[in-house]
């Protein structure tokens, strides 16, 4: 494995005369970020990148605050009974954790922030089909997220992020804010999808046929479909939380005639295509990365594309595993069971396929990759945990304990995160024209993945152990791990800071990138870094395939 840097490929300046002893040209066409630099121009933009940077730094405010309540959470488990809250703050603080990093983080990273910047480059395209339709979704996920943080601010709430009933329907604290938020958030989440839709369909470039396509667009192809049809789902049974507990109709509340298994049903239906619409794009993320750092063809290109729509179909007939333990035959258990162990053969081959591409390529380690092989170990180890739970004999003794926390934290925040920062320092350079420092970037990574595995792998044990979930007190004999599990979170919270930190560092002091830093072939890279208003000064050439090194690419694809 080799660890030099990375040959860019050849990039002069296109404002710049060639001639010798010529002077240089004015720019003609200045970046996305210098064309209007008001904060009206900012807020009201139609640029998708721009809507792209937004959608980052808010999503990057709600994990702060996701994050600072976890970093809470884990304090007061240091002993066994009260340590700095009470019962009651302590269900609201879980509570409002789980609703924060999966409503308003870990669903919306990739695709709004990433997949908002790149993906119309990625097509070659000046911008997504619908402009004005892309900025209205990202205020209707600051409206939803804003009515979701009002409730933290009149005593939070205490359901859990999954507002199962009876509870939702009778709580007395802030119950009404919060799934409102969420269910304003879903049409946010199904109009960006239905934006990526019809931006991969209408939008590719001359040249840009569906096996031409980076892999990214693909995993955000497949996502957007769970968005689009599982989205609304979610939606209805909100709205029915909100109309629950604030008109008394009964829907799920048993005392009142109501279903509660129903709502698990719905909510779940849901829930586990959500995984999804978090994990899928990371694995676009990995794909992306892999190609580009291994200067290699993925192996089976056709294998990643097609595995991800895969994915994307099987995710929507494995709910029934989350409710073993609430009654159904066992036909059903097993068929859930059987449905719920296809999806890990679609994961597999692209874990496969990755695998053989590092294989076969000339690595260069780069802290992108760094984070890859995390995402690669969490995401492995997280799914044959998730093939365990699938069978119902092992579901039994687990459910409702810490092992599903691990479980849970390894795959969509273990795998989710890691790819959400693997992307970020990809694509940091495209977007903001400047390099970050690569040894805080590798030391960043490794404090993530350490602080990361040490926090969850002990909730494992804890959770075989019979540890429940969710619980403020526990038995003094599970002590050490829970020190253990708070130590881990301290180290993962030292990693983030310092991330924190060198980026924004960087956007001031980071060393100029250049058009195409890391040599990638990927369209995206195809342009200034960063980027004009329009994406490209010309149409460049799309002949050369987006994972081909066998041949450099010309100067004018960055003019």
């Amino acid at each position: 494995m080799s660890t030099t840097p990375l040959a860019p490929a050849a990039s002069p300046a296109p404002e710049a005369s060639h001639a010798p002893g010529a002077s240089p040209r004015p720019v003609a066409h200045p970046s996305y970020l210098g064309v209007d630099t008001t904060l009206r121009s900012w807020l009201l933009t139609t640029d998708h990148k721009r809507i792209g940077v937004l959608y980052l730094v808010t999503l990057l405010a709600t994990m702060a605050l996701g994050g600072f309540f976890a970093l809470a959470l884990r304090i007061e488990h240091l002993t066994p009974n009260a340590t700095i809250v009470s019962a009651m703050t302590y269900n609201r603080m879980f509570t409002l954790h789980g609703v924060i990093m999966v409503w308003l983080f870990l669903i919306p990273s990739i695709p709004a922030s990433f997949g908002n910047f790149v993906l119309p480059m990625m097509v070659g395209a000046k911008d997504v089909a619908f402009p004005r339709l892309n900025l209205l979704s990202y205020w209707i996920f600051v409206a939803g997220s804003i009515l979701v943080l009002l409730s933290t601010g009149i005593g939070g709430i205490d359901p859990g992020w999954t507002s199962y009933s009876p509870n939702s329907c009778i709580s007395a604290t802030a119950v009404l804010l919060a799934p409102l938020g969420a269910f304003i958030i879903c049409f946010s989440s199904i109009l960006t999808g239905l934006n990526f839709i019809v931006t991969t369909h209408t939008m590719r470039a001359k040249g840009v046929g569906w096996m031409r396509l980076p892999l990214f667009v693909w995993s955000i192809y497949a996502t957007s479909i769970i968005q689009v049809l599982a989205t609304p789902v979610l939606g209805m049974v909100l709205l029915f939380v909100v109309v629950d507990n604030g008109l008394g109709w009964g829907l799920f509340d048993p005392a009142r005639g109501g279903d509660p298994v129903l709502y698990q049903h719905l909510f779940w239906f849901f829930g586990h295509p959500e995984v999804y619409i978090m994990v899928l794009p990371g694995m676009g993320v990995v794909s992306e990365v892999v190609a580009s750092y291994a200067r290699k063809n993925p192996f089976s290109y056709k294998a990643i594309a097609y595995s991800s729509l895969g994915i994307a179909f099987v995710g929507f007939l494995t709910w029934g595993h989350h409710m073993f333990v609430a009654g159904m035959s066992k036909f059903d258990a097993g068929a859930f069971g059987v449905l719920s162990m296809l999806v890990a053969v679609f994961s597999a081959i692209k874990v496969f396929n990755w695998t053989w591409t590092l294989k076969r390529g000339a690595v260069a380690l780069k802290t992108p990759l760094l984070y890859i092989f995390a995402f690669l170990f969490l995401f492995v180890f997280g799914g044959m945990t998730g093939v365990a739970t699938a069978s119902m004999s092992l579901d039994v003794h687990w459910h409702d304990t810490y092992f599903i926390v691990a479980h849970f934290h390894f795959i969509m925040v273990g795998g989710t995160l890691t790819a959400f920062l693997a992307g970020l320092h990809y694509w940091f350079p495209k977007m903001c024209g400047r390099m970050y420092p690569e040894r805080l970037g590798m030391l960043s990574a490794a404090l993530v993945f350490a602080g990361f595995f040490v926090t969850f792998f002990p909730q494992f044990l804890l959770g075989n152990a019979g540890m429940p979930r969710r619980y403020f007190n526990y038995p003094p004999q599970f002590q050490v791990l829970h020190i253990v599990s708070t130590v881990g979170s301290w180290v993962l919270a030292a990693g983030l800071i310092l991330t924190a930190f060198y980026f924004l560092w960087s956007l001031r002091w980071g060393a100029p990138a250049g058009p195409n830093p890391w040599g990638s072939r990927s369209f995206e890279w195809r342009t200034a870094s960063p980027p004009p208003k329009h994406n490209f000064r010309r149409e460049p050439p799309f002949e050369i395939d987006p994972y081909d090194y066998t041949q450099p690419l010309p100067d004018e694809v960055y003019q």
